[in-house]
């Protein structure tokens, strides 16, 4: 019998917070358990295993990214939607440190193409429609943006511009300018 209160969801929301106080890494349905105080076993009739729990948290972390990305996009283009996506995924990531994680969790074909996953990707095409880019050089943006937000973020949660100055707030607005002045000049495929 299942244990009164507890449901996929709320485990799945303990988890997210979980994430967030340790670490994506450690968030385990043993974890979870204790943070319950109950045994382990009755968690399986809720959850399947580890990678259930995380898929879960991803799925939270991905739908909590586009909804406040979809709020700053609103009404912006250019320079201005660019820096408001970027900028979400950087407050996003200090604000929610294990949640960011969980978004880059690696989903299965089906669970990706179900998830907001798939709204992160029409949002920044849709910042791209601003610079006037055609495909293949769309895709090939799109994959540019994410590595610059991603790992621009990644370094910086680790402490990677913590030890010398200009202030990485600074690098940061200094990155996305070059970005838009990249964008607005694509080169041409030769």
């Amino acid at each position: 019998m299942a244990r009164a209160g507890l449901t996929a969801e709320r485990l799945a929301r303990a988890g997210a917070e979980l994430a967030d106080e340790v670490g994506f890494e450690q968030v385990t349905v043993s974890a979870l358990a204790r943070r319950f105080d109950v045994k382990v076993a009755s968690l399986y009739s809720h959850l399947k295993n580890s990678h259930d729990l995380k898929t879960r948290i991803a799925l939270i972390g991905l739908q909590e990214l586009a909804d406040r990305a979809a709020d700053a996009l609103a009404g912006r283009s250019g320079k201005d939607a660019l820096t408001a996506l970027a900028n979400v995924y950087r407050d996003y990531a200090r604000e929610h440190p294990g949640r960011y994680a969980a978004a880059q969790y690696r989903l299965d074909p089906e669970t990706a193409a179900a998830s907001a996953g798939v709204r992160h990707a029409q949002m920044t095409r849709a910042v791209l429609r601003g610079y006037d880019l055609t495909e293949p050089d769309q895709t090939h943006a799109v994959r540019l943006l994410g590595s610059v937000f991603h790992g621009y973020v990644s370094l910086e949660l680790a402490g990677g511009f913590s030890h010398s100055a200009p202030d990485s707030a600074e690098s940061w607005a200094r990155s996305l300018d070059a970005l838009d002045a990249l964008l607005r000049n694509w080169p041409a495929q030769t």
